[in-house]
């Protein structure tokens, strides 16, 4: 079975739009109550981010779209459970969210295997995440104790999970360094003694929001447009 891609012109884009619009609604609320309270409503509108993320993919992708875009919403849908879990405090949470988006992070790299590529391998400069994993376990590493092994293992499938989708257009690519740099920025603030950044929490779930928006609007620009 051969694949090309068609040209993505913006019009494609534009008629995506009404279909993010609850989701980007939401997300800009969110990000306003991080500052501003109250906490209920912080945790509300988080639990409702992938589920209006999830109703873009299913409003926009194509019946033709079939088990990708069921992989696709199957990531979202474990991204939602770890963005639940991590709503609540202690270990426990923690390594549940951890597990979560280590399965949301392998069902994407499933995602941008099956798809058609613009690439047969991931760009050089892809590259820059080997050495993104190299310091990400020697900052980390010698102060996560007994989940050293787990998260250096997330670590390893959150750097796949970026290369592989460098493999795709600008926004597929784009969102999958955002999501590096959200995942560096909470494990940061996770572990690291001393660390200290007054806008930790607002960079964490704006690159956060932005990766997986971007991630799931280029992967349906690709399936709305692709020839089988």
């Amino acid at each position: 079975m051969t694949q090309t891609i068609a040209p993505i012109s913006g019009s494609t884009t534009r008629r995506m739009l009404p279909a993010f619009l609850p989701y980007l609604i939401v997300s800009a609320a969110h990000l306003v109550l991080l500052y501003t309270g109250p906490g209920w409503a912080v945790t509300a509108t988080k639990a409702l981010l992938m589920p209006l993320l999830v109703l873009a993919v299913v409003l926009i992708a194509r019946p033709s779209a079939g088990a990708t875009m069921r992989l696709l919403v199957f990531a979202i849908a474990l991204s939602w459970a770890g963005d639940v879990a991590l709503s609540f405090p202690g270990a426990l949470a923690f390594v549940v969210g951890l597990g979560c988006f280590l399965g949301a992070h392998i069902v994407y790299i499933a995602v941008f295997l099956r798809m058609p590529r613009n690439r047969r391998l991931p760009p050089a400069r892809a590259l820059l995440y080997v050495l993104w994993y190299a310091v990400f376990l020697a900052l980390l590493g010698p102060h996560t104790g007994a989940l050293l092994v787990p998260v250096a293992l997330y670590g390893l499938v959150l750097a796949a999970m970026a290369a592989t989708a460098a493999l795709h257009g600008r926004l597929v690519a784009i969102g999958g360094a955002l999501f590096v740099l959200s995942d560096s920025v909470l494990g940061l603030g996770r572990f690291l003694p001393g660390y200290d950044f007054p806008l930790h929490d607002l960079v964490v779930m704006t690159s956060y929001l932005a990766a997986q928006g971007l991630i799931a609007a280029g992967v349906l620009r690709i399936l709305r447009t692709e020839r089988w």
